[in-house]
């Protein structure tokens, strides 16, 4: 696709065709697009037709991709907003600020850091195989197009890391310690073992067995050798994102990208010391109500070590998680007046990168492929998963939090697909996961004071999440220090803590989105129960917040304040906050 001159030709169709129209032209091409560059996300989102290629990372193409990026921009100004229905004025403003934030981007090669213990070729790969239609023939041809192509992706992936290593652009070296098992993995000749042949069955896997056995593996094997013996050595000794080329303005991008604020590192800082004093006092609380004597670190130490709080065996853990869920299910409705089609089931996360992983998280599914989403629980060092955190987790990752909120995003009708379900709002996403936590009471959880001190404990991790993160990457904290004030303040297990502080190290910005979007929900909540009254409903205020999709906490803001002063800015029409 030319991407540039169909933008250009929905400009030049200015005299000829009325705004409204034009500005849908322009939202199905930037669709297409990003279809089309992204062959993983068409593969996800059930888009058809790319289920056979990876994306182009070679440097020309990126290169491309970063010059064609503020295209959009150029339409919308040739498009006369006030001529726009009430809805389509939203899409618009979201395009432009999503392209906006885009083109900011651009100045700051997040390509060189193309491989983490969190994400990467090693990981991204296999998940994405297994997400792969192959129940037809075309299907299976697909898969094997995918694996007989990966050594070139590889190949692609190794010349931006190379580039990296040459200007100075990695992860910290501290972080990278699992990465050459993870690539190992790849490389697996058993095919109980290999990632890839682990997520195919049936004549997909017969015939892909040799592929990866011939082709894939050795592949990876040569990259994990390079991984181990130049790359990861190679690596910046420093940790701080600061400590990056240009790396203080690049931070204070992320920190607007994530939280869709204007905060500034030092502010973000406050703000999680204060929340994480406030929770301390709260867990004082509940600690007296579990009838334990001694201090706040005694207890956390308690809450890690005390083998009552966990599982011997990761099947029994898998069925716990899966009983939450079928609890929390059925009271849902309470809640909310609007539910998701889409079913969602509970995975272990996989073996190769469980190691490195956070205790768990989301993977959407898909409407149109008729896949479902799924909820992976960490399965590792059964010695760090205790069953007071699971209900929180469940809340989170799970239902009333990331499958609902998602499921429900791409449901959605008359809006442009960029809309449904595909945002890059971690605030509003993580957010609202982090309040979908807040909600147990009201759906029956949190009954005895461990739980609710799991509930308290994920909710200073967040909170903590906001002084280590800034302190790590801006107000100069090292890596210990950042693991000290985590361990003081949290009861998290040793092994969560070290995972979650190296995740902030190679996703800067990223984990501060989670309580400041929660900080959002809660203070409009507050709002409306205050303007409402004994009028609030609890359902109406949750679809409001859930009806339109993903959005920046701005436009979160002005939108609820206005539904509540009677006018729903999305269809234009009176309508009382109900």
């Amino acid at each position: 696709m030319d991407f540039p001159a169909a933008c250009r030709s929905i400009i030049a169709s200015a005299e000829a065709e009325p705004a409204d129209k034009r500005l849908h032209q322009l939202f199905d091409l930037v669709w297409d697009h990003a279809m089309e560059e992204s062959p993983e996300a068409a593969t996800y989102f059930g888009h058809p037709g790319h289920d056979h290629r990876w994306t182009d990372y070679s440097r020309s193409a990126i290169d491309r991709r970063k010059a064609e990026v503020g295209e959009p921009l150029k339409v919308l100004a040739s498009i006369n907003r006030d001529e726009l229905g009430e809805a389509d004025r939203l899409s618009y403003d979201l395009l432009e600020y999503n392209t906006r934030r885009a083109v900011e981007g651009t100045a700051f090669p997040r390509e060189l850091l193309a491989i983490s213990q969190m994400q990467g070729v090693q990981q991204d790969t296999s998940t994405l195989l297994g997400a792969t239609p192959a129940e037809s023939p075309e299907g299976v041809g697909n898969v094997l197009a995918r694996l007989q192509a990966l050594p070139d992706l590889v190949s692609q992936v190794r010349d931006l890391l190379e580039e990296g290593l040459t200007g100075g652009i990695t992860p910290p070296r501290i972080t990278l310690r699992d990465l050459p098992d993870q690539v190992r993995a790849c490389a697996s000749i058993d095919p109980t073992v290999n990632p890839f042949l682990a997520v195919l069955d049936g004549e997909a896997k017969r015939q892909a067995a040799p592929v990866v056995l011939d082709t894939v593996a050795p592949a990876f094997a040569d990259f994990a050798d390079w991984i181990e013996h130049s790359y990861v050595p190679g690596a910046r000794e420093s940790t701080a994102a600061s400590e990056l080329p240009d790396g203080e303005a690049w931070y204070a991008h992320s920190i607007r990208s994530s939280t869709t604020t204007d905060l500034t590192a030092g502010e973000i800082h406050e703000i999680g010391l204060a929340e994480v004093s406030r929770i301390r006092s709260e867990m004082e609380i509940v600690k007296a109500e579990a009838g334990f004597d001694g201090g706040l670190e005694e207890f956390f130490e308690h809450l890690r070590n005390d083998p009552q709080f966990f599982f011997t065996d990761a099947e029994s853990l898998l069925v716990a998680y899966r009983d939450i869920c079928k609890r929390v299910d059925p009271e849902l409705c309470r809640l909310f007046g609007r539910l998701p089609r889409l079913p969602y089931g509970v995975l272990p996360v996989p073996a190769h990168t469980e190691r490195s992983q956070t205790t768990a998280y989301y993977m959407p599914g898909s409407p149109e492929a008729n896949r479902p989403g799924y909820y992976y629980a960490n399965t590792y060092d059964l010695a760090s998963r205790p069953r007071w955190e699971m209900e929180a987790l469940t809340l989170h990752e799970a239902v009333p939090g990331h499958h609902l909120q998602i499921a429900l995003a791409q449901e959605l009708e008359d809006v442009p697909r960029f809309r449904r379900g595909w945002s890059g709002y971690t605030a509003y996403v993580e957010g609202w996961g982090l309040y979908a936590e807040s909600l147990g009471p009201d759906l029956g959880l949190y009954q005895d004071p461990h739980s609710r001190f799991g509930q308290l404990t994920y909710e200073m991790w967040r909170a903590i999440r906001l002084v280590v993160d800034t302190g790590m990457h801006a107000l100069g904290w090292s890596r210990d220090k950042a693991i000290e004030f985590f361990t003081a303040n949290a009861g998290k297990a040793g092994h969560d803590i070290v995972v979650e502080v190296d995740r902030y190290l190679v996703w800067p910005a990223q984990a501060l989105a989670y309580k400041l979007g929660e900080l959002k929900i809660k203070e409009l909540r507050a709002f409306v129960e205050a303007e409402q009254g004994s009028d609030f409903d609890i359902r109406a205020f949750h679809d409001f917040v859930l009806g339109s999709g993903a959005l920046p906490l701005e436009v979160l803001d002005r939108r609820v304040r206005e539904w509540v002063s009677g006018r729903d800015e999305s269809s234009g029409r009176e309508k009382m906050g109900r």
